[in-house]
């Protein structure tokens, strides 16, 4: 079986990804700042930011999966934050191609995580793949990190770049800050509640680089669920799964702008995106309502 290494391994995706290729078969190498401890995978060290890798990442390896980068929602937008963001997405995987640069291999493909920020802030308006970008720091940053990954072609790699959508997981994400207060009485929805949440439930995403990996698919595809949702609706269906009441008035975008500052643009932001091109690659998904995903993923 093929042998895959994974930047950011022990991310939301990483390690979901990493438990089902290993039952799968596959041999899975992680590459991160620090040496891992899963029994099953060879963890191999890299600094980015010095420019250091462990070169036997690289052997025997037929798929790289690229998830490293630090997380968008995380911390406040600054100067600083905004640099890191992109260029711990983009470094990275320069420093990859490097390395393939200059050391026999046997790599074939690259299938990388983008994000749906790529089209950011679009109202009602439907994205599909070939849709314009927008030019606010989400949208930058997104098309200087696919713009790294297709550097690959250069080398002959197989390119996939997945705009990712919100993934639905309680194990981190966006989910568990939007059920928090829903938990405790006090949930709402954000702004208007009328701005569109393109998501994905994490046992598609998951399946959806291992369709990438047995399926000989290139260019970019949307990882979002086929039917998206309003904030309003999201926050309803979370509600409801949790059986938990809804009393109080929106969240103010002010509100939120103040407390976020430019980071408000990503729970404000009405992100509509469709997920027909990877349909019609032959993918199919296991949750396309986001009840029946809530009710999965909290065990309801």
């Amino acid at each position: 079986m093929n042998r895959i290494l994974i930047t950011g391994g022990t991310g939301l995706i990483g390690k979901h990804l990493t438990t089902l290729l290993l039952a799968k078969g596959y041999t899975v190498y992680h590459l991160s700042r620090s040496a891992g401890s899963h029994a099953r995978v060879n963890t191999f060290v890299w600094d980015v930011e010095k420019g250091e890798i462990d070169e036997r990442c690289i052997e025997g390896v037929d798929t790289i999966i690229h998830l490293a980068g630090a997380g968008i929602a995380d911390k406040r937008w600054t100067d600083k934050r905004k640099k890191l963001i992109i260029e711990s997405r983009t470094q990275s995987i320069r420093l990859l191609y490097s390395l393939l640069k200059r050391k026999p291999h046997t790599v074939k493909s690259v299938i990388s995580a983008s994000g749906i920020g790529y089209y950011s802030d679009r109202a009602d308006e439907l994205m599909f793949e070939d849709s314009a970008p927008n030019n606010d720091f989400l949208a930058v940053s997104c098309i200087k990190w696919e713009n790294a990954v297709d550097e690959g072609a250069e080398l002959g790699l197989r390119v996939v770049k997945f705009r990712t959508g919100v993934v639905l997981d309680t194990g981190g994400g966006a989910l568990p800050k939007l059920a928090l207060p829903v938990k405790f009485g006090v949930g709402a929805a954000l702004g208007s509640g009328r701005q569109w949440l393109s998501w994905i439930h994490w046992h598609d995403a998951v399946a959806m680089y291992i369709f990438a990996i047995e399926h000989n698919i290139a260019g970019v595809y949307n990882m979002v669920a086929p039917n998206p949702v309003t904030n309003n609706q999201l926050i309803k269906e979370i509600a409801k799964t949790l059986k938990r009441p809804l009393w109080l008035p929106n969240v103010p975008a002010f509100a939120l702008k103040a407390a976020l500052g430019e980071l408000a643009t990503a729970v404000l932001g009405s992100t509509k995106v469709s997920s027909q091109k990877i349909e019609k690659a032959g993918f199919k998904f296991e949750f396309i309502d986001v009840s029946a995903a809530l009710k999965d993923i909290h065990g309801k």
